[in-house]
């Protein structure tokens, strides 16, 4: 019994797509998900908390490890980190180990490991983009690699100075100016200040009470006199 061609055709196609699927199905499955556009970075971070966090950055958004490595040793592409942060402390003379990491991450070209050829990206701008906060967080695990984590989120450097702390103190007052007196009402908006030994007027402007036995319409009596007897003319 002779086949015919087409039905051949047909099962030989049905035949090796079920075969490339069952070798699909062997082979694992890994989902790549795309690195994260932001971290979120508590404001309250330890220094050992932003290590942690710095490291989560390298490894996702920084893309750090796509060129770097840790402790590995032979040819490598760019310079491997394993106790960089003791090399950083003397890497360029007058720079502590975080302005070192700070210029290396702001200003790749500014200093080239000897050895290596530049081409690092400046961190904070596109494609990359890191922001300031998770820079810090990046030299904090750097730092952690041969030495101890010491910065902040409050830490500044030459390329990053922290916002002030909200709610500043209150303005300080103006020189020579008497306190005010507890519970007095305070003076209006461009009034003169009273003379010295001259009583306050009543609420409302109108003039303050005489003293008793003072005549109507006479003037007020001069601080340290003595008031004219009553009928005196």
């Amino acid at each position: 019994m002779t086949i015919p061609l087409l039905p051949r055709i047909g099962a030989l196609v049905l035949a090796t797509t079920g075969f490339y699927a069952y070798v699909g199905q062997m082979v694992p499955q890994n989902e790549v998900q795309p690195p994260p556009t932001s971290i979120v970075i508590p404001a309250d971070l330890t220094a050992d908390q932003m290590a942690t966090v710095g490291r989560q950055i390298m490894d996702t958004k920084g893309l750090c490890f796509t060129c770097h490595t840790v402790g590995r040793s032979g040819a490598l592409r760019f310079p491997d980190l394993a106790g960089v942060d003791e090399r950083a402390k003397t890497r360029v003379p007058g720079l502590s180990d975080v302005d070192y990491f700070a210029q290396s991450l702001y200003e790749p070209e500014a200093f080239i490991v000897p050895g290596f050829n530049p081409g690092m990206p400046v961190i904070n701008r596109p494609p990359i983009g890191l922001t300031d906060q998770e820079i810090l967080c990046v030299i904090a695990y750097l730092q952690s690699l041969g030495g101890t984590p010491t910065v902040t989120l409050q830490t500044a450097h030459r390329y990053y100075t922290p916002p002030a702390a909200p709610g500043g103190a209150p303005a300080p007052a103006a020189a020579g100016a008497a306190p005010a007196a507890a519970g007095a009402p305070p003076a209006a908006p461009g009034a003169p200040p009273a003379a010295p030994g001259v009583p306050p007027a009543a609420p409302g402007g109108l003039p303050a009470p005489a003293a008793p036995g003072a005549r109507p319409g006479a003037p007020p009596a001069v601080p340290g006199t003595t008031a004219p007897a009553r009928g005196t003319p």
